[in-house]
Parts: structure tokens; sequence; C-alpha cells
């Protein structure tokens, strides 16, 4: 087992339904330890620059403009496999093909309105937390 740091965050739609207390209980009944956490309201250019891997994708300004609709919970979350264990809990991205158990399968209402975002690579975790963190 490698331990390692994600991020995730909660998005504004989990945030406006008060379920961030039962999305980060989930992570720390799996044994992960929050080690940052705050609220953010990204501005269009740095959801632009979190977001610039999709920059080229036709659903980049809907992901933009979604994510600045509202305050998210940031949060870096260390324990073993963390970025794949998180992934696999957090679930698919449609939150109607994500399984029940998972948190996009459970609260998740949709395509962009899915709750939560993770890191799927470290590369992904340094580059994000350093928009969200810096």
């Amino acid at each position: 087992m490698e331990v390692e740091q994600t991020l995730i965050l909660i998005k504004p739609d989990a945030f406006k339904r008060k379920l961030t207390g039962k999305i980060l209980q989930r992570f720390e009944e799996k044994g992960f330890n929050i080690m940052q956490l705050r609220t953010y309201d990204f501005t269009t250019e740095k959801a632009q620059e979190f977001y610039s891997i999709h920059k080229n994708k036709p659903f980049f300004h809907e992901l933009v403009s979604f994510i600045c609709s509202g305050t998210v919970v940031a949060c870096i979350l260390d324990g073993n496999n963390a970025i794949s264990t998180v992934r696999i809990m957090i679930g698919l991205t449609k939150s109607f093909d994500a399984s029940p158990g998972t948190i996009r399968g459970d609260f998740g209402l949709g395509i962009s309105d899915n709750i939560i975002h993770a890191s799927d690579s470290h590369e992904s975790f340094i580059k994000e937390s350093t928009v969200v963190f810096s």
C-alpha cells in the first residue's frame, strides 16, 4: 500500500444541499485523514486553469460555469492508495450511471451536478491543489 494524497472538491450542488458533512464522513470512515480543508469560490480564470485539461472539449464551458456557480469545499485527503480508492468511492462521472453506495450514485443528480470532483492522478493532484490552495 502506498500512502498518498489527493484532492476532492465538494461541488456547489452538494454544498447548497448541505451534504458536505455526509461526504467527508465517508472518507474519514474509510480511514483517510483530512490534511487541508477550505471553502473556495472559483473565479472564471481559476476555473479555466483548474479544468484546462478539458479546454478543447465541448463541455468545457459548462464545467467552468457550474464550478463558478457557488461555493465549493476543497479538501486534501491523505491515506493508502488515496487517488484510486477515492475515485472508486465517488463513482462514475454521470451520476445516473454511478453505482448505489458511491457518493455520486447516492447523491448526484446528473452530469455537471455530480456532487464531487477528485484528482485522477498524482500530476492532477499537484496541478489542482496548487490552483485551490495557492
